[in-house]
């Protein structure tokens, strides 16, 4: 079973959490709602890795002022290719606190759409279960 450190902004800007929705199609939580973020790379530390997978997904423009580590966990998932492969994977989570300096974000093809969510709206998405956890361990959900 191949082994992955994901990296996972909790992006919050003026009492706001952003949540990226996943395509349909592919990935490991296909069409639910989550957090930012992915794997860290051969060579990379794991602050590199948070902040290319920021600019990745989420673009150039959006600032971040404060990026603090917040916790970590574990599990297994199983990840879904486009051709409809399946992969089993053991994802190591490394959970940041993010303050953003403002919204501008444009998504990559990673993601279908994103929101930027008030805490007692939180609950209306259809959270992936990893994002569930961190949310309830923040106490947000």
């Amino acid at each position: 079973m191949r082994q992955r450190i994901i990296v996972c902004p909790l992006i919050e800007y003026d009492n706001k959490y952003l949540l990226c929705k996943m395509p349909s199609n592919k990935g490991v939580f296909p069409g639910q709602w989550a957090l930012p973020g992915g794997g860290v790379e051969a060579g990379e530390t794991i602050e590199q890795a948070l902040l290319r997978e920021i600019r990745e997904e989420l673009g150039s423009e959006l600032e971040l002022d404060h990026i603090e580590p917040w916790t970590f966990r574990d599990d297994i998932r199983v990840k879904t290719y486009e051709d409809g492969s399946t992969e089993e994977i053991y994802m190591i989570y490394l959970i940041f606190n993010c303050y953003a300096k403002n919204t501008k974000i444009i998504i990559n093809d990673e993601f279908e759409s994103y929101a930027w969510v008030m805490k007692e709206d939180l609950y209306k998405y259809d959270l992936n279960e990893a994002t569930k956890i961190t949310l309830k361990q923040r106490n947000l959900i």
